[in-house]
Parts: structure tokens; C-alpha cells; sequence
């Protein structure tokens, strides 16, 4: 069978049928176990399921920011027949996501919960403080990241690549404060959320740079929090509590020379080429996968852990052109209401930072139109997408 006709077969045969968060805040007293159990409790309820009912776990807990597999099946007694585990990386959301839907898919498992769970104010000697082992870690790579001149802040490339695209396409520091300024208003509207005071352009412009051109609002929250996720067949999604949210096409993440983590193909850093790409076929499966239009999506969910990076995947998806995001997302487009709203709890900027799974938990609720105030009119499609080039598209 055809590659194309493989990638069909798998359209709408998963679904999330229960999602669970903890509480989001800074300082939390709790462990990550205790939080990610929490969640796991709370999907388990969403769904109408007991803990005997899973026999999966595809977890973002890794090294070097958490614990094993292993240990959280035993602390939260369950009897696993399937694994997979990756760091807790915002990154690998979608791979996650994706083993949990291709394990159900192939019935190497009926139920698998993708949890991850996040201790970061406990935690913050390991992302850039004195003992940083993560920037020590990737050693001038996907982020950017040099230990050699000293630079292990992923920030740092993202900065690199906003200074970047400023001196090639125009775009200023009020343009992009658009973008936190967008997620904040979301974020108002959502009582789980951390940061709901609002952002005006006068406080943004007024608060203090961390690594030039991004200032402190750029930057994700340093919070506490877990979230769970629970996929299993769509045929089996029917008899239980919640109306299934089905996953409809994918693709994975993107990597070699031409790819920057924190920035669009062909930018020109690191090894880049320089010129200007408008997305190929091939950066575009998702939507073939899925035979959705992307002017069907009703919403778009990223991982903001800097601001430019909403702009470069909005871009990455053919959103806009290169170099048009900055202007694209003023005039409110990407906030309550807008033409596309962006990351509709407030994401990592302002809800919370739990990974980017605090999103895939918001659009489940959305297309299940639980989100009151802050819910998206009509509904039925939404992605999450990332500048790397990965993304899964849902609908109810």
C-alpha cells in the first residue's frame, strides 16, 4: 500500500476521550508524581474510566526534568503493556500524541495516557542556572544553545532568530508584542490560568529586556503544573463520557541543515540557507492526512515559550507568507474573537508552562465547546503546529 494510502487509513481511527490538568502556580509544594496524578485522576474522570482501563503510557517526563515510566506505573498502579517516553520538551508533545495514536491504532495498546508533569521553580538550577545541565546538553544545537561563549539559554536562540528576521523583513518590537499581549486577553478569560492582569503596549514597551530584542513578556512562565491525555479507538471513544475528539492527520517533527529549532526554514542560522521558503508539499501533509483544508482550522494552538515563535509557526503552516506574521497577527486576529484565535487559554506565556500540554488539553475542551467566556464560536477544527514543522490536526 501506497505511503498516502497508509497515512488515510489512519484518519479518524484515534480519539481523546479524557483530559485532565492539575492545578497551575509557582512554588507548588507538590511533587511531579503528586501533580501527575492529579491530572491522570482528573482524565480518568473526564473520561469515565477506571485506572485498570489503561494499559499505555506515552510520557514527557524525562530526563533531565523528572522520572521514569517505570515509576509512574508502579506509583499510580497500573499494569502497562505499552511505553514510550521522551524528554519534557515542549517538542515532543506531538510525538507523543502521535506513538499513543499509531500504538492504539496497531492494538498494542487500548488505552494510552500521555502525561507530563512539571516542576520548574524546583527545578531551575537545571535550566539556566549554575549546575544547567540541559544548555550543556545540546552544545550549539537545535536551540542554539553554546556553552563554549557561555550561551546555554534556549532564549538565546530564539532572540537570535526574531534579530534576525527583523533585519530581513522590517518587523519591530511593537509588532510583536502582539503576540503576548493576544494570549494575555485569552488568558483573562480563563480562571486556571497564572498571568490574567492585562498586557498594554505601554507595559511591554516599559518592561526590561532579557537577551535583546525579546523583553520579559517574550518569555514563558517558570510554573509548576501537570496534564494528562487520554487516546484510545474511536470505536471504543463512543461508549464513554465525553464526546470524542478525533485525531485526523499528523506529521512529524522536521530536522538537518536546513531546520533551526527556534526559527523558519531558511532564515540562515546555524547551517540554513538563506533564501526565503514558502512551505512545500511536504510541510503541508497534515492536511492532506487529513482531508481538511487549513482554511478550515478554527484555532490554532502552538508552543510559545517565546514569542517569536508564534509567528514562525504561523508561517511554517502557510498562514501567511515569509516575513508576514509579524503584521498578520496585529488588529487582534489571534486573540479573543479573531480571525484565528492563537493558544486560547493564555499557553505557556500566560496560563502556564506545562510543555505546550496545557493547549492540547484546551482544544480538547474547546472542540467539546466546554470553554464558556473564552470559547470559540462553531468549532469543529483545530491544530496544534509548532515552527519545527510538526502538527496534528483534531476535530469533533
Amino acid at each position: 500500500m501506497p505511503a498516502r494510502e497508509r497515512r488515510a487509513a489512519l484518519r479518524d481511527r484515534t480519539a481523546i476521550v479524557g483530559v485532565g490538568a492539575s492545578v497551575f502556580g509557582r512554588g507548588l509544594p507538590q511533587s511531579q508524581l503528586q501533580l501527575g496524578l492529579r491530572a491522570f485522576k482528573a482524565a480518568l474522570d473526564d473520561a469515565g474510566l477506571r485506572r485498570e482501563d489503561v494499559d499505555g503510557l506515552a510520557i514527557n517526563l524525562g530526563w533531565p526534568l523528572g522520572t521514569d515510566y517505570d515509576r509512574v506505573a508502579e506509583t499510580f498502579g497500573l499494569d502497562i503493556r505499552y511505553a514510550n517516553q521522551t524528554w519534557t520538551h515542549g517538542r515532543f508533545v506531538t510525538l507523543a500524541l502521535q506513538h499513543a495514536a499509531l500504538a492504539v491504532h496497531a492494538g498494542l495498546a487500548e488505552c494510552v495516557a500521555c502525561l507530563t508533569a512539571c516542576s520548574f521553580t524546583q527545578e531551575k538550577d537545571l535550566l539556566g542556572g549554575p549546575h544547567d545541565i540541559e544548555g550543556m546538553r545540546e552544545e550549539g544545537g537545535t536551540h542554539g544553545e553554546n556553552p563554549v561563549y557561555g550561551q546555554t539559554s534556549p532564549s538565546g536562540g530564539a532572540a537570535l532568530a526574531f534579530s534576525r528576521y527583523m533585519a530581513r523583513y522590517g518587523a519591530t518590537g511593537d509588532q510583536l508584542a502582539a503576540v503576548p499581549m493576544a494570549l494575555r486577553r485569552h488568558a483573562a478569560l480563563n480562571p486556571a490560568a497564572i498571568m490574567r492582569e492585562p498586557l498594554t503596549l505601554e507595559a511591554y514597551r516599559a518592561s526590561r529586556w532579557v537577551i535583546q530584542p525579546l523583553r520579559i513578556y517574550d518569555y514563558c512562565l517558570v510554573s509548576d503544573g501537570a496534564c494528562c491525555v487520554l487516546v484510545t479507538s474511536v470505536e471504543r471513544a463512543r461508549d464513554l463520557a465525553q464526546r470524542p475528539v478525533l485525531l485526523s492527520g499528523m506529521q512529524g517533527i522536521r530536522s538537518g541543515r536546513g531546520e533551526f529549532i527556534f526559527g523558519p526554514p531558511g532564515l540562515g542560522i546555524n547551517q540554513q540557507p538563506e533564501s526565503a521558503r514558502t512551505p512545500l508539499a511536504a510541510d503541508l501533509g497534515v492536511y492532506e492526512m487529513a482531508g481538511i483544508d487549513r482554511a478550515a482550522v478554527d484555532a490554532f494552538y502552538t508552543y510559545d515559550a517565546f514569542s517569536p515563535l508564534v509567528l514562525f509557526a504561523l508561517e511554517r503552516f502557510g498562514f501567511c507568507g515569509p516575513g508576514e506574521a509579524a503584521a498578520w497577527v496585529q488588529g487582534g486576529r489571534i486573540g479573543p474573537g479573531g480571525e484565528l484565535p492563537v493558544n486560547t487559554s493564555g499557553g505557556l506565556l500566560s496560563e502556564a508552562h506545562v510543555s505546550g500540554w496545557n493547549s492540547i488539553v484546551e482544544l480538547v475542551r474547546q472542540l467539546r465547546g466546554a470553554c464558556g467566556p473564552r470559547q470559540v464560536s462553531d468549532a469543529h477544527v483545530m491544530q496544534w503546529g509548532t515552527p519545527w514543522g510538526d502538527s496534528v490536526l483534531f476535530h469533533n
